[in-house]
């Protein structure tokens, strides 16, 4: 009997724990302004040629797998690196103009994903560039810090 009653009365403590440590609702609205930050930030990055910031906002995890506009997919943080420097020595003054962001937070807090749509000007060996990007961004907060995970890129076709 004495350990029954143990096991219930230990079962109710437990419980009453659990539900006293809940955790606060996610601000899923100061969420979404913390990814529009991260990436404005991944576009001046880009436009700026700023490695320290890009690197900033990208996850290093070795086992991502990015696509861009062109090309194979980019796996892991040191490859992507060296595609933006090999962007960075092609393209000059690039301006990117960004429209039509939509983000997404889950209703965790953890987990963030967007679309945008880009119009990606530069100069290539003096020759003016001018691109319709679509972009897709999958995003995790890590120690309370949103990282870009994942992206896809593609030029709209026509």
């Amino acid at each position: 009997m004495f350990r029954r009653t143990a096991l219930i009365l230990s079962a109710l403590i437990l419980g009453i724990i659990g539900c006293s440590q809940q955790t606060a609702p996610v601000d899923i609205e100061a969420e979404k302004t913390a990814v529009a930050a991260v990436l404005a930030n991944y576009v001046d990055a880009v436009e700026k040629e700023d490695m320290n910031l890009y690197s900033a906002v990208m996850s290093h995890d070795s086992t991502m797998i990015n696509f861009g506009s062109t090309g194979d997919p980019i796996i892991g943080w040191e490859a992507l690196k060296k595609v933006i420097e090999n962007q960075n020595s092609v393209f000059n003054n690039i301006d990117i103009n960004v429209g039509d962001v939509r983000i997404h937070v889950a209703s965790g807090g953890g987990i963030a994903w967007a679309t945008s749509l880009w119009t990606f000007n530069a100069l290539a060996s003096d020759k003016s560039v001018s691109l319709p990007v679509r972009c897709t961004w999958a995003l995790e907060k890590d120690k309370n810090i949103w990282l870009i995970v994942h992206f896809h890129k593609s030029v709209a076709a026509g």
